[in-house]
């Protein structure tokens, strides 16, 4: 794959989404496309399988697509959509989803690949705080 690996912030929050992809865009730039899946369609709380796949398409920029969603169903929902549609370009992670995001989003403004920028996301469990 050629290009620089996506990232989709998924979470329950629309604001909670938008407010760290503005984090990223401080710490990495405009050279990491990062789209945002947050609430439900009508723009509550939630998720929605809309906006996951929407976000994928959108983040796609040839390198692959990171998938990061913040807790219960935000996962289900990304885990399902993906296993309904396979595609080996696009990865959910475990991963923290402040840290693990902005850990992707560093290392994926370097160039790496899908699978260095998935492993920095899922490293980031063990970033100490204290």
């Amino acid at each position: 794959m050629n290009g620089t690996v996506g990232l989709v912030l998924v979470s329950h929050s629309a604001d909670l989404a938008a407010g760290l992809r503005e984090l990223l865009r401080q710490v990495a730039g405009d050279t990491v496309a990062v789209t945002v899946a947050g609430g439900d369609d009508d723009g509550g709380l939630g998720t929605s399988y809309d906006l996951i796949r929407d976000a994928i398409a959108e983040a796609g920029s040839g390198g692959g697509v990171l998938v990061l969603p913040d807790l219960g169903s935000s996962v289900l929902t990304a885990k399902a959509l993906l296993e309904q549609h396979p595609d080996p370009g696009v990865r959910l992670v475990d991963a923290p989803f402040v840290e693990g995001a902005v850990a992707a989003a560093v290392i994926a403004a370097t160039g790496a690949d899908l699978d260095t920028v998935a492993d920095a996301a899922e490293e980031a469990w063990h970033a100490r705080k204290l």
